[in-house]
């Protein structure tokens, strides 16, 4: 139970419905090292946050890139770290897993969509099912489900979508499904449905907003690269209050 992936698990499970888990998004070690000061018992990398901080376009970073921007921002603290390596850079299961333990992670997101198509989900299944089996316990598995941005709502009932891909990758070996940018007002349905935690993206506002996500369902709360955009828009201020002076 001491080992940082078990601990990372562990944050996720028994806790009350009013107290998600909330792990913010560094994009680099100087951001990483803000959050584990100001308390927080965990983080989870954001892709996009950490594209731009490596001058890239979301979904545009080379795999070696991200890893070692994974392993500098993991070398940085003592908290666990979990990693969004997007669908997985074409790595082998076994290559994957290697990479992210070689960088530090206890966890990973996995997203079931290439270039904004959505894989079918048997198949998603079977992949995170070997990630799964090459990790053993030693990654937490966060299955990140893309029907609320690249489903087609006149094709799929993308409600009942989610919750059927949710359902076979929990049956894979997910510890945790990931409903990107699903309506708050069906977290409470698909947490009922599903044996294991909901992740949901929260707004930066303050406790209030995270609360009610957890009050709906939500387990963990995630915020991709918003803590990252919010810093370059205050940097942009700064910038302008230097140019005005």
């Amino acid at each position: 139970m001491n080992d940082p992936a078990s601990v990372f698990r562990a944050l996720h499970h028994g806790r009350p419905p009013g107290d998600p888990l909330v792990l913010p998004g560094p994009w680099d070690a100087a951001s990483a090292r803000v959050f584990e000061e100001a308390g927080f018992p965990a983080l989870a990398t954001p892709s996009a946050g950490v594209a731009a901080s490596l001058g890239y376009a979301d979904g545009h970073t080379p795999a070696g890139e991200m890893f070692a921007a994974v392993a500098r921002i993991a070398g940085a603290v003592s908290v666990p770290v979990s990693a969004d390596v997007e669908a997985g850079y074409g790595l082998a299961p076994g290559e994957l897993v290697d990479r992210l333990l070689e960088a530090g992670a206890v966890g990973c997101n996995l997203e079931d969509s290439t270039d904004g198509v959505l894989v079918d989900p048997h198949r998603q299944a079977d992949r995170l099912a070997e990630v799964r089996a090459a990790a053993g316990g030693r990654l937490f598995v966060n299955a990140r489900i893309d029907t609320y941005i690249h489903g087609d709502p006149d094709a799929v009932d993308v409600a009942a979508d989610t919750v059927a891909r949710a359902l076979l990758y929990a049956e894979a070996g997910a510890d945790c499904v990931y409903p990107i940018m699903a309506p708050p007002d069906t977290l409470s349905g698909l947490a009922a449905a599903v044996p294991v935690p909901v992740n949901a993206v929260g707004a930066p506002d303050g406790p209030s907003a995270v609360r009610r996500l957890g009050e709906l369902g939500a387990t963990r709360i995630t915020f991709g690269p918003q803590l990252q955009r919010r810093a370059a828009d205050a940097v942009r201020d700064l910038a302008q209050r230097l140019l005005g002076s």
